[in-house]
């Protein structure tokens, strides 16, 4: 009977951690595990599972300090009081107090999102709610970072001791990630966009991160166009990561071109490790970049090891690492 009590409980704290986890992250209502939810109301008719889970979003300190979006706390706590009533619990004033916190107040354009790493601790970015919003998507965390920033976890000697630079950095998901957990040397944010640049280094603050911090940061505006020889010897750059950055086959031009200067860069002893991570939405621009690797010389290969799930998000997407070299 121990053994199935302390299984049980065992689900309890997973059920609610991977509650806690969508509900910061602002996964999709629909993905939560309602189901367990239903069962274990209808089995207890008791209100103290929903207190425990209110702990671990509306009510949890970090709800206080960076709060999921008003709209999308109003539709949780709504499904809850929903699924709540459905199973005949008693009513549960805290829950009706937190849903009449958030009824009726203005929506603000932007929100945070938080991020929890296998050690308990929290990213969180300072995100916009609209996917595209000020003529950039790179004001919102893809699919494609989430699954680089996991990869990063499982392979953290590329970076551990190492100068890093991330291209198109966005709010930056990967990029911090890589500073709390795999201990670079140094570490080079980017982006170009001056919204995205504005909200990078907000999000690194955040994140109590900086030039005095270790690793040592910086967040560089580069112009993948326009960057010189002289500054990317300046970042010195040991591993450069990048997610999301091929959507379009201008950028994706851009891309094998900057690339090459970065190769072209460093000795041919002390070549930077180089890993894209893509969702590819569109195959045959994927496939275009791919083309223009090759014809600037240069090579690449299919990351395929397992990645440990860290952080919810669709894992349907059709995302792809590559690493790239000479």
């Amino acid at each position: 009977m121990a053994v199935l009590e302390q299984k049980e409980k065992r689900k309890h704290v997973d059920i609610l951690r991977e509650f806690r986890a969508s509900f910061f992250s602002m996964n999709r209502l629909a993905s939560f595990p309602w189901t367990f939810i239903e069962a274990e109301l209808q089995s207890n008719k008791s209100s103290e599972f929903t207190s425990e889970l209110l702990k671990q979003t509306c009510l949890h300190p970090l709800c206080e300090t960076f709060p999921p979006s008003v709209r999308f706390r109003r539709l949780f706590l709504t499904e809850l009081i929903k699924r709540q009533e459905a199973a005949g619990c008693d009513p549960l004033d805290e829950l009706y107090d937190a849903l009449a916190q958030v009824v009726g107040v203005e929506e603000t354009p932007d929100c945070y999102k938080s991020y929890f790493l296998p050690n308990g601790d929290a990213i969180s970015l300072l995100e916009s709610i609209a996917l595209i919003s000020e003529g950039t998507t790179g004001l919102v965390t893809w699919e494609a970072a989430l699954y680089l920033a996991e990869w990063t976890l499982e392979n953290q000697q590329v970076f551990t001791g190492r100068s890093v630079l991330e291209l198109g950095s966005g709010v930056g998901l990967t990029g911090i990630t890589v500073c709390r957990s795999c201990n670079p040397l140094r570490f080079v944010f980017s982006d170009c966009h001056s919204t995205v640049l504005e909200k990078l280094r907000e999000n690194v603050r955040l994140n109590r991160l900086g030039e005095e911090t270790s690793p040592a940061i910086r967040v560089d505006d580069l112009d993948w166009t326009t960057v010189t020889e002289e500054q990317i010897r300046r970042i010195r750059a040991d591993t450069v990561i990048a997610a999301d950055v091929v959507y379009d086959p201008d950028v994706a031009g851009s891309l094998v071109k900057l690339l090459l200067k970065i190769l072209d860069c460093s000795s041919a002893e002390a070549q930077p490790e180089i890993y894209i991570c893509t969702t590819v939405r569109n195959p045959e621009t994927y496939g275009d970049f791919k083309l223009q690797l090759e014809a600037a010389g240069l090579n690449h290969e299919v990351m395929t090891g397992p990645v440990g799930a860290v952080f919810p998000y669709n894992r349907l997407a059709p995302l792809e690492l590559i690493k790239v070299f000479r």
